[in-house]
């Protein structure tokens, strides 16, 4: 299975970010990751549906939505208007997650579920066979450029071992969070198989080197079940 790259847009340039998206498109990434904060739900606020409706407008990418927000039932929806291709919320944020997934569906969009490194894996169990998503936080979320915490490892397994018994290899495990050439491949092999890249990405001179780099420290790394 081809390792699948999403280019963080939270470290781009957000007074060049039309640029900053083209110049990961062109370098070959798979899409881009919008994250979503409200404040509440993560100490840090980014953006909403006015200007992911605009980042839509810039680039044929797929672009997933990332809401780390309080009340995610009032997102989706303006989300999938903004012509977001993916809706990926987080178990610790709703109480009624499946019928959110379900709603989020229905919209014609694919859904996906997070987990932060404190939750534990039971609480996406359940949802597996209705995402097409799986995001493991490797860093608690709200901010760019922080340490990959290897404590999530065994997460990531887990996620990948329960997909695997249930025959949902279309299911992406992916993981968001400290990202680089280094561990990369520890995430790969430890069953990831979307890796959500900011700070690695455009935190270099050269994004597209940098996006070539990240693909090639996987390249024959493999999970095995």
């Amino acid at each position: 299975m081809r390792v699948k790259i999403a280019a963080s847009i939270l470290s781009a340039d957000f007074a060049r970010l039309a640029e900053d998206i083209k110049r990961v498109e062109s370098a070959g990434v798979d899409l881009l990751h919008i994250d979503v904060m409200d404040a509440h739900f993560v100490p840090n606020m980014t953006i909403g549906p006015p200007v992911v409706k605009c980042i839509r407008k810039e680039t044929k990418l797929p672009l997933e939505a990332h809401l780390m927000v309080d009340k995610p039932e009032w997102f989706v929806e303006e989300m999938a208007k903004a012509g977001v291709d993916i809706v990926t919320i987080h178990v610790e944020s709703t109480s009624r997650p499946l019928s959110l997934v379900n709603r989020i569906r229905k919209l014609g969009v694919k859904p996906g579920v997070s987990i932060n490194p404190a939750t534990k894996v039971n609480r996406v169990t359940r949802l597996l066979d209705d995402v097409d998503i799986v995001l493991v936080m490797t860093v608690n979320p709200g901010f760019g450029a922080q340490r990959f915490m290897l404590e999530t490892l065994p997460k990531i397994t887990a996620v990948r071992r329960s997909l695997f018994s249930r025959g949902l290899d279309n299911v992406d495990v992916a993981v968001d969070g400290g990202v680089n050439v280094k561990t990369a491949p520890l995430a790969v092999k430890a069953g990831a198989t979307m890796l959500v890249a900011g700070s690695a990405i455009y935190g270099s001179n050269n994004v597209a080197k940098a996006v070539k780099d990240l693909r090639r420290s996987v390249e024959g790394v493999y999970w095995k079940p």
